[in-house]
């Protein structure tokens, strides 16, 4: 079978598409035969050597954790799934493993069901930045009409969730975005937009009681401008300097800087399912053929894109 892998730290020229067995599954997982893999900063933190902490240095390793796809085979052990069944889901250890390749050997605990009437593209685009969402939500505790909220970065797919679960909620949501996402934002229930490459949200005046800085780009020293006292900073892209230290600094600060660390579970997925199901949208703004690896992983990390960018496989 077709896979994407690589065996140095890199940019997108490390990619190499090599032949490897098709995977022999055990009788506790299943098989799938891959239809699509979206895109997350993960894949390329990991690949540039940016996780080297968490992630290790051994190689070949593979790129790509979100997919989805038809099951094409499922152990003796497995009882919730079956051949045919159509399903998204991760793989299980993104730091060497990857779901970009033509079929995956996985645990039933990481997939799941994908909705009839969503397709592989956007089924794909789910687990991770999805989970995500829901654990931000879960990180800012009370969340109602009266809770200021700025997403910063707020195009994407972390945005995409994050902004529609907030408006499910009736927070007041205020989006900071590139100019071709703000007609996206507004419709996924921003309540005020600030197009970063015309005006600078640190300029106004407004405070907030959350800022999730998706972008990366705020930054903890200068998001605590616009910070009320007893505010949280949440980071979703965090050093891992910044995971072994923040827990110990924050016990001493009221403006409180959390790393934002998630992985799907059956409670995050039911809970964007039931959303998904009441209407919550999935923008793909992009697609690649399998064949054009490189050429997607180079796109999607130049960034401003709207929603996810997906890998077709097959």
């Amino acid at each position: 079978m077709k896979t994407i892998a690589y065996k140095e730290f890199g940019d997108t020229g490390v990619l190499q598409t090599q032949d490897e067995p098709k995977p022999a599954i055990q009788p506790d997982q299943i098989l799938v035969k891959v239809r699509a893999v979206s895109i997350n900063p993960l894949d390329w933190k990991i690949r540039k050597g940016e996780m080297k902490l968490m992630s290790g240095a051994k190689f070949p390793r593979h790129t790509g954790t979100d997919f989805a796809g038809i099951i094409e085979d499922a152990g003796p052990a497995v009882a919730n799934f079956k051949k045919g069944d159509e399903v998204f889901g991760m793989v299980k250890n993104n730091m060497k493993d990857g779901a970009l390749r033509e079929y995956v050997a996985v645990s039933p605990t990481s997939v799941w069901k994908k909705p009839a009437d969503i397709t592989f593209n956007q089924a794909a685009s789910i687990p991770t930045v999805g989970a995500a969402a829901v654990t931000a939500l879960q990180k800012m505790g009370g969340v109602n009409s009266n809770s200021h909220i700025l997403i910063h970065g707020a195009g994407g797919g972390f945005g995409m969730f994050l902004l529609q679960l907030l408006k499910r909620m009736g927070a007041n949501t205020t989006a900071v975005t590139g100019t071709n996402a703000i007609g996206f934002a507004k419709r996924w229930g921003a309540h005020a937009v600030v197009d970063y490459k015309n005006e600078n949200v640190l300029s106004q005046r407004t405070t907030y009681d959350v800022i999730v800085d998706l972008s990366g780009k705020l930054g903890y020293k200068n998001a605590k401008q616009i910070m009320k006292p007893r505010a949280l900073f949440l980071n979703p892209v965090p050093k891992p300097l910044d995971i072994l230290t923040t827990p110990v600094v924050n016990l001493f600060r009221g403006k409180k800087h959390l790393a934002l660390l998630t992985a799907p579970s059956q409670e995050n997925i039911d809970l964007l399912l039931n959303a998904i199901a009441d209407g919550l949208e999935i923008e793909v703004s992009k697609v690649f053929p399998f064949a054009q690896a490189k050429e997607a992983y180079k796109y999607a990390e130049e960034g401003g894109y709207i929603g996810k960018v997906v890998i077709e496989v097959n």
